[in-house]
């Protein structure tokens, strides 16, 4: 059922006028904000964010990366690959987006 809400949520924009601004998250707010939580995003794909620095990730095919804040961007690594890509994140009230550095976006609402 929780899945639903965030479907909604994110689909529907289920949230009032006022919270759709997309506010620039710091360094330390983007670890705030993620850490612990859990993302769907529009494909409905899922991606935890672990205190210890791994971030599972349900697919088709699941995989588990690591992540991590970097300045005031989100970073993440996922093996074999040793290359961290990092990307600015944004949020509007449950929903986080994030863009990277050619300008490519992906949201994820908060699944709760």
């Amino acid at each position: 059922m929780k899945y639903v809400a965030a479907l909604a949520a994110l689909f529907l924009g289920a949230v009032p006028v006022q919270a759709q601004d997309w506010v620039k998250l710091d360094g330390v707010e983007i670890a705030q904000g993620l850490t612990g939580q859990e993302l769907l995003y529009e494909n409905g794909d899922r991606q935890q964010f672990l205190k210890s620095g791994e971030t599972p990730y349900f697919a088709s095919r699941p995989s588990t990366g690591y992540w991590g804040v970097r300045g005031d961007q989100y970073c993440s690594v996922w093996p074999p690959s040793d290359l961290w890509s990092c990307y600015d994140l944004e949020r509007s009230g449950p929903r986080f987006r994030f863009t990277g550095k050619h300008g490519d976006q992906t949201v994820g609402v908060l699944v709760e």
